[in-house]
């Protein structure tokens, strides 16, 4: 069992052993932008294969959050983080971690669908061809088996070449989370992938994640309690900053032990 394991951690009140592995650990973990603290002092522990809510009010340290795993606040001015990143038992933010390889490990969805202005085909080939793989069998490919991973391959296989932008908003999604996994990431980060989508493409999304957890760890920033609760394993709640509550997401929506966490749930606040 390594360190991070025996000391105390956030995680769900599950049974489990010490050959038990986590695929994402966050120790002690506090950020900075300049003077101001937007994460306070948070551990997590998450299991690999399973689907975990990032839920809370807007300002709460949710995608602040999620954004470590891959180090997007890097680029944020004045971003200073303590504590420690793990994946797969390696501190990310440790001196030898090459970023450009940890987000091939760690691909993200964001919030608006964001096809790059080139073909289909183009698009999802696009991180391959970045790694420098060339030959056209193997882009076509993994090209195939990732728009079939996203639920999309029979609708656009006939159209490769055609633009992205064309798509409807619910296929550009679903093009943007194949372009994510045809670089063959561990870890998928989506924040608030179905905000911008209609309820019939958000429901294409939901049941989309729900099959990935077979071959990845998931983690999704949602507004959407509903959403939450029908598609998470685990579910996480920020409030200021603070991870107030960290469990099953069946125990936190029919019997949360915070107030706070009952309070949101039920829409009193937030």
């Amino acid at each position: 069992m390594n360190d991070l394991m025996t000391e105390k951690t956030t995680e769900p009140k599950v049974e489990t052993t010490t050959a038990e592995k986590y695929k994402l650990q966050a120790k002690d973990v506090n950020v900075f932008y300049g003077d101001f603290q937007a994460i306070k002092n948070i551990s997590m522990n998450i299991k690999p294969n399973s689907i975990t809510a990032f839920i809370g009010p807007s300002g709460c340290g949710k995608s602040t959050f999620i954004r470590l795993f891959n180090r997007m606040n890097d680029y944020v001015d004045d971003f200073r983080m303590e504590g420690k990143i793990k994946i797969d038992d390696t501190n990310i933010y440790g001196k030898k971690t090459q970023v450009e390889e940890l987000r091939k490990e760690v691909g993200m969805v964001f919030q608006k669908p964001n096809p790059f202005p080139k073909s289909i085909f183009e698009n999802v080939a696009y991180g391959l061809q970045i790694q420098g793989i060339k030959d056209k069998k193997v882009l076509t490919q993994r090209v195939e088996k990732a728009l079939i991973q996203a639920d999309l391959w029979n609708e656009v296989k006939d159209n490769l070449n055609k633009s992205a932008l064309a798509l409807s908003g619910g296929q550009q999604q679903r093009l943007c989370i194949a372009r994510t996994l045809a670089v063959e990431p561990s870890i998928l980060l989506m924040d608030e992938p179905t905000s911008a989508l209609d309820p019939i493409s958000t429901a294409k999304i939901e049941e989309l994640i729900y099959h990935l957890k077979e071959h990845y760890t998931i983690i999704i920033v949602t507004h959407n309690m509903q959403q939450a609760s029908r598609i998470s394993d685990y579910t996480a709640f920020f409030y200021m900053g603070e991870l107030i509550e960290f469990d099953k997401t069946r125990k936190i929506f029919t019997n949360p032990e915070k107030k706070q966490t009952e309070n949101y749930i039920t829409g009193r606040f937030g």
